[in-house]
């Protein structure tokens, strides 16, 4: 099959730019363990090829594309998985440690990157093209309204550069939105200086409530006028990574206290 027709449930938008493309696999450093995200026609994927990656997968949940990527690049059939990223255990497909690629589906952009978060422990590093949007969002810094829950999440784990703007111009069909293309590297950080679950928790509830204080975005975790923390009179987009750690011990410490929980 030669051509393969993009799918707007699939949040499928095809690159056509090859100088974009090679900008794209460029910014990837890692040649061992390397796993493309929706390869679509495989503008990437043919570059890919070239780096001589020793263990190269792709996944991909299109069958026209499944097939145009077997008939047209020298892809073999076990490297794709034909199924659906997020519901796929990622982990199974490498032994060792390995790096995420490529041109995100709008629709589903936010969820790859929970799933990211899910196997952080195992990602070094993860290049990628999104919405632009999404992109400030995730490399955003604390005190502006795009930070937020991803913002938080992902730079609790990893390095965040936003590499460069991708006009629509260059995507088949055409968005209504720019893209660009930002790339993630594992930091240093094994685990936080915290409770995971309850810092996850704290740093959902209050973005979910971000036009409120802290203290009132968290009265659904803790709602107890004792409790005081100078956290409580500002907004979630004000507090850094750090300050969200400091602030699950000083509710955890508070609620252990007091044997709330």
């Amino acid at each position: 099959m030669d051509f393969v027709r993009p799918k707007k449930f699939l949040g499928q938008h095809f690159l056509t730019d090859k100088n974009i493309a090679n900008k794209i696999v460029d910014a990837l450093s890692d040649n061992d363990n390397v796993l493309e995200i929706g390869p679509g026609k495989g503008i990437l994927t043919e570059l890919l090829l070239k780096k001589k990656i020793h263990n190269f997968k792709v996944v991909e949940i299109d069958v026209e594309s499944v097939n145009y990527l077997i008939n047209n690049l020298e892809l073999l059939p076990q490297q794709i998985n034909n199924s659906d990223v997020l519901k796929l255990d990622i982990l199974n497909l490498f032994n060792n440690k390995f790096s995420i690629i490529g041109n995100f589906p709008y629709n589903i952009s936010s969820q790859i990157f929970f799933k990211v978060l899910e196997n952080k422990n195992n990602v070094k590093e993860v290049v990628c093209m999104v919405q632009k949007e999404v992109a400030l969002r995730i490399a955003e810094q604390p005190g502006t309204k795009t930070y937020g829950i991803l913002s938080v999440l992902l730079q609790s784990y990893f390095n965040i550069k936003y590499l460069f703007t991708v006009n629509e111009t260059v995507f088949y069909p055409k968005p209504k939105v720019k893209s660009a293309v930002i790339k993630l590297e594992r930091n240093s950080r094994s685990k936080l200086n915290c409770n995971d679950e309850l810092f996850v928790r704290i740093v959902k509830t209050t973005f979910n409530n971000r036009r409120k204080t802290i203290s009132n975005s968290i009265k659904s975790i803790i709602n107890d006028k004792q409790f005081n923390s100078k956290y409580l009179t500002k907004r979630p987009e004000q507090l850094s990574v750090s300050d969200f750690e400091t602030l699950t011990n000083e509710i955890s410490f508070f609620v252990t206290k007091k044997n709330i929980l």
